[in-house]
C-alpha cells in the first residue's frame, strides 16, 4: 500500500501529519462533515452500531474516535462503557465538550493515545470500532495487531471506511466530486489547503474489499466479512477475535 501523507512535510512521518491536519481542522470538522457526505455517513454508522448492539458489549475501544460521534452513539444507544481514543487532542477537546453536554462522562473516557501502541493489557475490549481511521494508521497491519491484542477472545471489530464503487458510473461522479469539488469546498471552510485533498488520495491508496479483509486473514481475525454501503462509497467490515 503506497504511503500517502496530508503534507509532505519533509522528513514528518505520517503519524505526525495526521494529527497535524486533524488539529487544524478539529474547529470546522463536523459541521463541514455533514455538509460535505450529504449526512449519509450518519446512516453508515448506524449500521455499524446495529452490527455491535447484536454482540451485546459491555466495554468498547473506538479507536480514531476524531469528535466522538461514534462513541456517543455507542453509549446512548446500546448503554455500553467507551474508551475513545485518538491522536489528536485538538479533535478530543471537540469531542469532550459534546459529551459533556450529553452528560455521558460516566460512560466515556476520552484519551489521546496511538493505535500502534495502545496502552491497555490483552484481552480488555469486547469489541473495537473504527469509523475512517484505518486509512490514517501509518503502520496499518502494526495497527490492526494491536487491535486484536486488546480484544478478547470472541471479541468484535467493527470497521467503517471509504471503498471503490464497482459501478463505472457511480465511480466516475465519486472521483469528480472526491477530487475536485471536496478539496475546493474544504479548502473554503477549514482554510487547509491539503486535508480535503489527502481524504480522497489516502482512500485511493486503502486496500479495500477483498484486499482488507485478507490482511485481516493474515493479522488472525477470524473469517473477517465486508459489506458494500451507498453503492461500495463506504465499507463496514467485522472480524472476530481468536
Amino acid at each position: 500500500m503506497a504511503t500517502v501523507l496530508p503534507y509532505n512535510a519533509g522528513n514528518s512521518g505520517k503519524k505526525q501529519e495526521v494529527r497535524e491536519m486533524f488539529d487544524n481542522i478539529s474547529p470546522t470538522y463536523d459541521n463541514l462533515n455533514r455538509v460535505l457526505s450529504f449526512g449519509i455517513d450518519q446512516g453508515w454508522r448506524k449500521k455499524l452500531i446495529k452490527r455491535l448492539a447484536a454482540v451485546k458489549p459491555g466495554f468498547v475501544l473506538d479507536v480514531a474516535t476524531g469528535t466522538a460521534d461514534l462513541a456517543i452513539a455507542e453509549a446512548q444507544q446500546i448503554g455500553t462503557k467507551v474508551v475513545g481514543l485518538d491522536i489528536s487532542a485538538g479533535m478530543l477537546a471537540v469531542g469532550q465538550q459534546k459529551i459533556n453536554k450529553a452528560n455521558l462522562m460516566a460512560q466515556i473516557e476520552l484519551v489521546v493515545g496511538d493505535s500502534e501502541a495502545l496502552a491497555y493489557p490483552d484481552a480488555t475490549f469486547d469489541a473495537v470500532t473504527v469509523a475512517f481511521g484505518v486509512r490514517n494508521f501509518e503502520n496499518l497491519e502494526l495497527g490492526l495487531a494491536e487491535i486484536l491484542r486488546v480484544l478478547k477472545p470472541g471479541g468484535t471489530l467493527l470497521v467503517l471506511e471509504f471503498g471503490k464503487p464497482k459501478s463505472a458510473i457511480v465511480q466516475l461522479g465519486y472521483n469528480f466530486y472526491s477530487f475536485t469539488l471536496l478539496p475546493i469546498l474544504g479548502r473554503l471552510v477549514s482554510k487547509d489547503a491539503r486535508a480535503y485533498s489527502y481524504l480522497p488520495e489516502s482512500v485511493r491508496a486503502f486496500p479495500s474489499g477483498d484486499a482488507f479483509t485478507q490482511i485481516l486473514t493474515r493479522i488472525g481475525f477470524i473469517n473477517p466479512t465486508h459489506t458494500p454501503l451507498t453503492f461500495g462509497i463506504c465499507m463496514l467490515y467485522q472480524g472476530t477475535a481468536p
